[in-house]
């Protein structure tokens, strides 16, 4: 088959350029229109129970994402000078364009008795801006006595102040958050310059911009460094320019289609699409590393280039095309995680590997029609002393002391058991975030003042009309908020029962003593002074906590940054005591907000991924099986490739790298890659066998002699490739170089030493009629000499 391909494809050299240029340009002018992804993507189904719940508690109260949140520490802030400029940073935030509100201690509400009508006044806590120190001083003394505001917007202890910023959900997913977001972060620092208090920023709006526009950077970076190191690896193994240039130009096309596709399929550049880019090039280079070896393999064999460039396509082409659906499928297995994201990323890398492979095995031997042949410069690679050492000590080793390498195997995999069993998981919202990132900061600085910025919220359901105003109720909530703050990973709550405390401060004129839970009496004298309708819920704290019906009321908390493991440890003890307070059946209490669907949606993904990595090695198994037929070969085949992802999980046991989504994917994807270099060595063998008449060793050695050196270099083009990702500001990014760069590593050693090492260890047990005899030839030899010569005396292809 790949003969005739072979024909068409240089017979055919400037239509399929003309093809490929009109292509690319399609899909250049497709990626002018790429764009960053903003949304809040959820790890969760929209058909788990848990994003239902989130769901119809954002459809009854609103957003509860949209905050950003800046804080400071001020020992000063009462004096004049800090007070004033606190209050003027609220009022230019207020003015920005997609702010909806500010709250803070200078821009609160104050609740008033009105003896005249018999109603709480809302009154601004603070009225103007202050003029005097004695201004500032009796308004201190009146945010210290408002207890509901006490470790909400002031914590008296720790002298720090929060304001919380209200942003337009409809400026969230889009790129103008961005403008927002740097509008907001620029009155900050001018009144970080003026006050010299350490601005701390936090909240998902933030969190999320400050991401993408990382992803951002790290995309522009990924992709240069990754082209320098592989122009750099191109260059030290073949030493000629031309080489490395026409490769550069298969993996500037690449890229293109890259994001053509992304825009294609309507998909936005998210923190995984992002390295896509990256690891195209590295597969790229992969496979010009492949095609150019075999090249100079044949012609230095013959001394004719195009019979040498036919020999590549024919001789290779399907080999490269099954290592190639291997990678593919190991990214392919996203496809099938029901997350949004993981399937995006598995769709946009499997297709464009496929089109990178196609785009090498044609243009590259276009190209290299129109280039004078190799000379006897850039043949030095193959006769290289240094990798022709390793090969020939390789070679002795697996000839004479394979019960060593056996033995170190059984090491690794012994201390690889050892290590799995030290794994632990996590699933932190800044976990991708290092220790010392201003965003990690700037979330503790929140958590150790306020409490912690994810949202955590409890929707209660009374089931009858008025039920939330019922006594009983109230008491309960109040219950239910002393229970949760016995917990340390949660903040002060805000409630119906918190607002009828501030009530009951308001009616005895003030007094921060009165800052308790009302009586009955109490109860009924409050509730005639609070509005009777909603139709003045903009001047009514009541309603925020309300439905309509007021049948349904919400309490709600910030909580900690604690992580899966310790989520679900704290579920199951608040679960059973949220039932003690309010009965399952007289009430229906559902616990969710941010806090709680992204934990959730964490283990579900962790448990998903797990799921991937199983298909991931079924699939490949399959295509195994299609090549080689032998299922004993597909099983030895398979080994030397699996045991580098448990040693990859022992090291993430012994490092305490932890199993989250951003490293779970390290195994899937390592395998796919590293299966390459047992097809394109077993392939080998099997033509060896032919060619010997079943002479196993000397087939095994032979194969090693000349697929050694593929699988060498391209091990080092994607151990380097995949280490530029060890800059990334992101943990999660970084683990996956390190981590792939160590599997693929280790992946080398097992199969360019176990596999053959086994091959002579079972011998003719292996080497079955249905390996030998296979489904599918990858090495199409009938009728080579004669089709050869064809091309060789074909006008059209002289040089």
């Amino acid at each position: 088959m790949f003969t005739k391909f072979s024909r068409i494809i240089l017979r055919n050299r400037i239509l399929l350029i003309i093809l490929i240029s009109v292509f690319t340009a399609y899909m250049a002018f497709e990626a002018q229109s790429v764009k960053l992804s903003y949304d809040n993507s959820s790890l969760l189904s929209s058909k788990d129970s848990a994003m239902i719940d989130y769901q119809k508690f954002k459809a009854q109260y609103g957003e509860d994402g949209n905050v950003l949140m800046i804080g400071i520490k001020n020992p000063d802030i009462f004096k004049l000078d800090q007070f004033t400029a606190w209050y003027d940073l609220g009022d230019s935030i207020r003015a920005i364009n997609g702010v909806q509100e500010v709250v803070s201690m200078t821009r609160g509400i104050n609740l008033v008795k009105n003896e005249a009508t018999h109603q709480f006044d809302y009154l601004p806590l603070v009225k103007q801006r202050s003029s005097t120190q004695q201004e500032v001083d009796s308004l201190k003394n009146t945010i210290l006595g408002l207890k509901f505001y006490e470790g909400m917007l002031y914590n008296p202890r720790t002298n720090a102040a929060l304001m919380a910023i209200t942003l337009d959900k409809k400026k969230l997913n889009d790129r103008t958050r961005i403008a927002l977001v740097a509008n907001i972060v620029e009155a900050a620092t001018a009144y970080q310059n003026q006050s010299k208090a350490e601005i701390h920023y936090s909240g998902m709006p933030y969190i999320r911009t400050i991401t993408m526009q990382k992803v951002k950077q790290e995309l522009f970076i990924f992709v240069m460094m990754s082209i320098a190191i592989a122009a750099l690896i191109m260059f030290l193994f073949f030493k000629s320019m031309k080489v490395v240039l026409s490769s550069l130009l298969i993996v500037a096309i690449s890229i293109v289609w890259v994001l053509g596709t992304t825009v294609l399929f309507n998909f936005k550049i998210t923190v995984l699409t992002g390295v896509i880019p990256s690891l195209i090039i590295i597969i790229a280079i992969e496979n010009c590393i492949y095609i150019l070896n075999k090249y100079h393999w044949e012609y230095r064999s013959h001394g004719n280039k195009i019979k040498a460039l036919i020999r590549v396509v024919q001789r290779i082409g399907f080999a490269s095309l099954m290592t190639n659906a291997a990678t593919a499928l190991g990214f392919a297995a996203f496809i099938l995680i029901p997350n949004q994201m993981l399937r995006e990323f598995g769709i946009v890398t499997a297709l464009n590997i496929m089109l990178e492979y196609l785009l090498c095995i044609i243009l590259l031997p276009i190209i290299f029609t129109f280039i004078n042949p190799p000379t006897d410069k850039h043949l030095k690679h193959l006769d290289s002393v240094f990798f022709g050492t390793i090969i020939n000590k390789i070679i002795y080793l697996i000839s004479y002391r394979r019960n060593l390498i056996y033995g170190i195997a059984c090491i690794l995999l012994m201390i690889g058991f050892w290590g799995i069993s030290m794994m632990k998981t996590s699933g932190k919202i800044v976990d991708d975030f290092q220790k010392n990132d201003p965003i990690y900061l700037d979330l503790k600085f929140f958590e150790n003042n306020f409490g912690g910025v994810m949202p955590f919220e409890i929707s209660i359901d009374t089931k009858k009309k008025n039920g939330v105003l019922a006594g009983t109720t109230i008491d309960k909530i109040n219950e239910l908020q002393k229970m949760i703050n016995t917990y340390p990973e949660f903040s002060k709550p805000l409630s119906v029962a918190e607002l009828f405390k501030f009530s009951k401060q308001a009616y005895f004129g003030g007094d921060s003593s009165m800052y308790t839970m009302p009586n009955n009496i109490e109860k009924g004298f409050i509730m005639g002074y609070l509005p009777k309708n909603q139709r003045e819920k903009n001047n009514n704290l009541l309603y925020s906590f309300l439905d309509s019906t007021k049948r349904y009321t919400r309490v709600s908390f910030q909580m900690a940054d604690i992580g899966t493991l310790h989520m679900d440890s704290l579920m199951a003890k608040v679960h059973p005591q949220i039932d003690s307070i309010f009965s399952p059946k007289k009430y229906n209490v559902v616990v969710t907000g941010n806090s709680i669907v992204y934990a959730r949606g964490t283990n579900f993904l962790i448990h998903n991924l797990f799921d991937s990595v199983l298909i991931a090695i079924v699939m490949i198994s399959l295509l195994m099986a299609l090549l080689f037929s032998s299922f004993r070969m597909i099983l030895v085949s398979m080994i030397p490739n699996i045991i580098p992802l448990l040693i990859t999980a022992a090291i993430m046991g012994f490092t305490g790298i932890p199993i989250k989504p951003s490293t779970i994917i390290v195994f899937s994807i390592a395998l796919g890659i590293s299966v390459d270099n047992a097809i394109q060595y077993l392939s080998r063998y099997r033509h060896e066998l032919r060619v010997t008449n079943g002479a196993i060793k000397q087939s095994a050695i032979s194969a090693l002699h000349e697929a050694g050196f593929s699988m060498i270099y391209t091990s080092i083009v994607l151990v380097l490739g995949f280490s530029v990702f060890i800059v990334s500001g992101f943990g999660g990014t970084q683990a996956l170089g390190i981590l792939i760069s160590t599997t693929l590593l280790i992946a080398m050693f097992f199969n360019i030493m176990v596999l053959p090492s086994l091959l002579l260890t079972l011998d003719k047990r292996l080497a079955s009629k249905d390996f030998i005899e296979p489904i599918v030839e990858i090495y199409d030899d009938e009728d080579f000499d004669k089709e050869a010569k064809m091309e060789v005396d074909d006008p059209d292809l002289k040089d």
